[in-house]
């Protein structure tokens, strides 16, 4: 795991009354507790990866309320789940990264909007967009529109997610629709206090059994019950969710002095609102505000008369929706035409068409919407003389760096073992020229960056080798396709995989298999080399690859370059046809860290002899080329001043971030670099002959430096 929830998980059996501390997807899992859930499942994706690894870590809690939790291998596993909530009154949440996450999800998702469900159904999605994300920018708004899936946005303090949290069900259940409930970055991991309740035991559970199969073929997604499902989202569900929506006050009125103007804002991005506000000097330190506010904690649906109530008396609003199309803009300019309303409503005039509404950016539109608004009875040169001298601070700053901030792109972490395979990789480029190398997403993702540039579309997760397929016969040379042990169990396997196999693809596949979901915090997949001990491993890749009928498979320890070379010579040589795949076998080095860190440090505490292996560079040997770093980019290579007077050029170092993986001394053996590396072995607790040793061969040393 990234982190071990172990200690934080007794909060989770907090009582009504006792107050919760921690962060934000801590407090969901509570909530969901609170909510009387029956089944949890989901799959791992920031920012909502920790509440996998939370649910993993509480699995004693769980199956004493007898809920069944389950990680799935996909989102769509996931969606899928649901389908326990269609035609039994039992709840059940899950939950991933939107909106990769979601579009995978799509097929059980739409069909689940369909039938409609009797218990509560909730999704739970990491909204990773802005200055954070570390995906496509999209959101899941036009998703929830087109299938009529109500959409949550809450607040982003923790009352008001777990609030949120219960509501969504009982939304769910008031008008027999999924509900998605969506958490920005900052949400996910915002700390904060809120007051608990009892966890709910689930009145049907895995102690507490249905008593018997249902069948209802008016829920089957075939015709002629399509057109009845229409007619009911339009008819029913939709107008029940409204008057759920209102009745329990969902979205929220904060009312200000300023009674002329207003402010409309998705519940989401209430926070930075509010200190945009407070740097004008229009709220106070308890986020009291002197604009009026309409907060949106339910994006979708919208209620019409709760906007026109807000608005009566206005004469201008401004609406804060980051992102393109403006759904929320163009359905509320529709409200006031339709309803003959007066206020002038803005938005994208004076805010940013797309990207993150940060501090600076709501500072600005703010400002500029008091600028047209000119709200009766407050003087708006202050603040707009605020916003400018604010605004000139910022580019006197930038002024001062005489240069741009250099951009600091994600790469592969210290003796990560995807970096010898890249490496490995731009070696044959410089013996076969260039070839083309069809990506995916991942932790290997980060090939595609210096001082690698390996790879040249990233298509999906699992989908790089099924991406080869149109661009491969098209192309002199065979391609190589990069997937992850991840993706392979994701989506690879089936997409890509079979598809090649099934096709007769003539192609080069090589899978990472470092053995878990690492770039989401090395989560456990099926063929994990640590499995928890309810799951003994079972899966296989290599098996289940010949399973298919894949025939020339070769594994290839990830640190041994020059063998990593010679095998994708011949993968891409051989007049062999058909698929060729090459198993990178490696396990991810923070995981493995993880794992030998505590013991090390045992050891270390117990007296016992322990060896650890750095490797250096001679200081009188570089020459100063750098060619190390080009062609390896592992973090801990760095240069330092040449400490000959004769020569100028930087010498490279390595500094104490190694981890002894030995990628620098094989890629200095693979392509006959120069011989500057030397490998050490650190000995901790020696013996006394090793001791003995040493001081011998520092005395023959000195007297031969001498």
């Amino acid at each position: 795991m990234e982190r071990s929830f172990a200690d934080e998980v007794r909060s989770l059996a907090l009582q009504e009354g006792e107050t919760f501390h921690g962060e934000g997807i801590l407090a969901v899992t509570k909530a969901l507790l609170q909510s009387g859930v029956s089944y949890i499942g989901g799959y791992q994706g920031a920012p909502v990866s920790h509440l996998i690894d939370v649910l993993g870590d509480a699995r004693t809690l769980l199956e004493d309320l007898g809920i069944h939790f389950e990680a799935n291998a996909s989102e769509a596993g996931a969606a899928a789940m649901l389908a326990a909530s269609i035609n039994y009154p039992v709840r059940g949440a899950v939950t991933w990264k939107s909106t990769v996450g979601t579009n995978v999800a799509s097929d059980a998702l739409s069909n689940l909007a369909s039938a409609g469900v009797k218990g509560g159904a909730l999704i739970i999605l990491g909204e990773d967009y802005g200055e954070g994300s570390s995906i496509i920018q999209e959101r899941t708004h036009a998703f929830a529109m087109k299938s009529q899936i109500w959409l949550m946005d809450p607040r982003p303090n923790l009352t008001s997610i777990v609030d949120a949290v219960e509501r969504s069900f009982e939304l769910s259940e008031a008008s027999r629709t999924p509900v998605m409930l969506q958490l920005r970055i900052r949400a996910c991991h915002v700390h904060g206090t809120f007051r608990c309740k009892d966890n709910r035991r689930p009145a049907i559970s895995t102690r507490n059994a249905i008593d018997r199969p249902a069948f209802d073929y008016a829920r089957i997604n075939l015709p002629p019950s399509t057109y009845e499902h229409e007619r009911q989202k339009v008819e029913e569900r939709w107008p029940a969710a409204m008057d759920f929506i209102r009745k329990h006050r969902i979205n929220e009125v904060f009312a200000g002095d300023l009674s002329d103007v207003g402010i409309v804002v998705p519940g989401g991005l209430y926070n930075g609102t509010i200190r945009a506000l407070q740097e004008l000097g229009l709220a106070d330190a308890f986020g009291i505000s002197r604009i009026p506010l309409y907060v949106l904690n339910v994006v979708y649906p919208l209620v019409p008369d709760e906007f026109i109530a807000f608005c009566a008396g206005k004469r201008e609003v401004l609406l804060v929706e980051e992102g393109q199309p403006n759904y929320i803009e163009d359905a509320l300019l529709a409200i006031l035409r339709r309803h003959g309303a007066t206020a002038g409503l803005h938005g994208k005039d004076v805010l940013p068409m797309a990207g993150e509404y940060t501090g600076d950016v709501l500072l600005s539109g703010i400002t500029r919407f008091l600028s047209l608004a000119s709200p009766a009875g407050f003087d708006t040169a202050p603040a707009l003389g605020l916003a400018r001298t604010m605004a000139a601070s910022r580019a006197e700053s930038k002024a001062a760096l005489e240069v741009p901030v250099p951009q600091r792109p994600p790469g592969f972490c210290i003796g990560c073992p995807e970096r010898p395979v890249f490496s490995a990789i731009k070696q044959l480029q410089g013996e076969l020229g260039q070839v083309h190398v069809n990506a995916d997403i991942g932790c290997h993702t980060f090939g595609t960056l210096p001082p690698f540039n390996v790879g040249s579309t990233v298509l999906g997760y699992g989908l790089g080798l099924a991406s080869s397929s149109g661009v491969g016969p098209l192309l002199p040379n065979r391609t190589i396709s990069i997937m992850g042990d991840g993706g392979f169990w994701h989506n690879g396997f089936t997409s890509g995989v079979v598809n090649a196999v099934y096709n007769a693809q003539d192609s080069v596949l090589v899978i990472l298999q470092n053995g878990y979901t690492s770039a989401t915090g090395t989560q456990a997949i099926p063929s994990s080399p640590s499995q928890p001990a309810s799951k003994p491993l079972t899966l296989d890749i290599e098996r289940a690859l010949r399973g298919v009928g894949v025939q020339w498979i070769r594994k290839v320890g990830s640190y041994k370059v020059e063998d990593m070379v010679s095998t994708l010579r011949v993968a891409m040589t051989t007049r062999e046809g058909g698929l060729k795949v090459i198993l990178a076998d490696g396990e991810c080095q923070l995981e493995r860290q993880r794992r030998q860190k505590p013991k090390i440090a045992e050891q270390l505490r117990r007296g016992q002899r322990v060896v650890r292996t750095r490797f250096g560079i001679d200081d009188d040997v570089c020459t100063g080329d750098h060619s190390c770093i080009r062609l390896s980019g592992c973090p801990s290579l760095t240069i330092k001043p040449n400490p000959s007077p004769l020569r100028t050029d930087p010498v490279a170092t390595v500094d104490n971030g190694c981890v002894g993986c030995g990628l620098c001394g094989e890629n200095a053996h693979a392509a006959v670099l120069c011989p500057s590396f030397y490998k050490a072995e650190i000995v901790q607790n020696a013996r006394p002959f090793e001791r003995f040793i040493a001081r011998v061969r520092g005395a023959v040393l000195e007297r031969l430096a001498a």
